[in-house]
Order: structure tokens, then C-alpha cells, then sequence
């Protein structure tokens, strides 16, 4: 990390969403047309310490954000949910990225191992109750690692799903999501991620659009949704986190 490099890590105070919504709005509103080395410093600016996080799955979109804050020099916290079923090379590759940018990597898991999940749960346990696997896997882990923040950076994009479609820059009235990459093209992303030689999941060079959990994630054909290989026959395209 150069000398430049500011940090947002010391512990802020519990307070400070009530204002939120409005903060929001005016957010949004300029922000839209801003390029991301503009958006990214002014939202920084716009929280106290310790209240900004990264949100990340370590996907395309999320990895120009990590790579455009180390180029502006801002640290920031990185907050990855393992839900104890990823895929292999998806935790490689993030180790692969933590390493390079020298991130500051804070992991949220439902147990401390698989075993023990299973013991808790069962063995796939997303057969059975979909909805129950997500929030015990997900929702929950995100909810305490999102518990004392005010904002966070997302990776999302307006084109990756009908249910992005409407997507804004920031959105929330009390804890606000930041989508930098709103208005970007999985082209655009792909054009960045290549000439910044920004590593990424080798997963994505067999044919996986949008990775997830290794059991509910399939590779996609040409012509499908990006997001079509997650949950694969179910009327479904979150996981959750990013609802309400």
C-alpha cells in the first residue's frame, strides 16, 4: 500500500443512519453521471470512519471497485461471506486478490466448518429448504458483518438481471447499498478487469457467468442472463442479502 494511502478502519459511533434517506437521494442523484474515480472518493467522504465497508463475492464487478480503491489509494474494510460451500477456486481467488491489494479481509461464516453445519443442519440442506439454506448461509453472516455500518460498496449492475433493472447508484433509507458499477456493461467490466490485468475466478473462463455456492451454480450458454446459472430452475435470482 503506498504512503498516500488513507485509512477508514478506526471505529466510529453507533449513530448516524437516521439522516440516511435523504443522504441517499442526494447521493444518487450526483452520482449517476460520475466516473468511478470521482464516485468512489465522494461517497468516502460522505461517512464517518469505520461506518464504509466493501461488500464482496470477489466477482468481476466487485474486483474493479477492490482495484479502482487501491488505485486511489483508500483502504477500506472487505467483507466476504463464506458460506462453507463455495467453490475451491473461488476462496484461491480470493486469497489471490486479498494478497495483491494487501486488503483488509473480514470473513462472516454460518459455523466454523462444514462439518459442523452439517451437524446442525444436515447434509444439503438447500434440497430441502432453499429459503432456510440461504438465510442461515447467507442472510445472517451479512447481517453481522453489515451490523455496524452505515454504507457499502457493491459490485451490482443494473444489467445482470430484471430484478437489477431498476437499480440505483445508492439505495436504502437506513443502512445504504453504493453501486459504483450501476450503469455499466458486463462488457464495460470485462474491458477493465482485462486492461488493468485485474486476476479474476478461473471459473469464469469455463463457462460461469455469475458464481455462487458449487451447488447451486451451473455455467451458462451463449445468449442466457448472466445470472441465469444461479439456482438453476428456480424462480429465483438473489440469494437475499441484497433484498429489503
Amino acid at each position: 500500500m503506498s504512503s498516500r494511502s488513507r485509512s477508514y478502519l478506526t471505529e466510529g459511533t453507533s449513530g448516524g443512519v437516521a439522516g440516511n434517506g435523504a443522504r441517499a437521494a442526494a447521493l444518487d442523484a450526483s452520482l449517476e453521471r460520475l466516473p468511478l474515480e470521482r464516485t468512489l472518493p465522494t461517497v468516502v467522504s460522505s461517512f464517518g470512519p469505520g461506518k464504509l465497508a466493501v461488500i464482496s463475492a470477489f466477482g468481476p464487478g466487485s474486483l474493479v471497485v477492490l482495484h479502482a480503491l487501491h488505485e486511489l489509494g483508500i483502504r477500506l474494510p472487505v467483507l466476504f461471506v463464506d458460506t462453507l460451500h463455495h467453490f475451491p477456486e473461488t476462496l484461491q481467488h480470493v486469497e489471490r486478490v486479498r494478497d495483491l491489494y494487501n486488503l483488509d479481509l473480514r470473513i462472516f461464516r454460518p459455523y466454523n466448518s462444514i462439518s459442523e453445519f452439517e451437524a446442525n443442519h444436515g447434509p444439503k440442506l438447500w434440497e430441502r429448504d432453499l429459503d432456510g439454506y440461504q438465510q442461515i448461509s447467507k442472510v445472517e453472516p451479512f447481517r453481522r458483518a453489515t451490523q455496524n455500518l452505515d454504507a457499502w460498496f457493491t459490485g451490482r449492475r443494473r444489467e445482470q438481471s430484471d430484478t437489477r433493472a431498476q437499480l440505483q447508484v445508492v439505495e436504502g433509507t437506513d443502512q445504504l447499498k453504493i453501486n459504483p458499477l450501476a450503469n455499466w456493461t458486463k462488457s464495460d467490466v470485462w474491458r477493465y478487469i482485462l486492461s488493468n490485468s485485474i486476476p479474476y475466478n478461473p471459473l469464469h473462463d469455463q463457462g460461469y457467468a455469475s458464481i455462487g455456492d458449487r451447488p447451486l451454480t451451473t455455467p451458462v450458454a451463449a445468449g442466457e442472463p448472466e445470472r441465469a446459472g444461479r439456482w438453476r430452475g428456480v424462480e429465483r435470482t438473489e440469494c437475499g442479502i441484497h433484498l429489503g
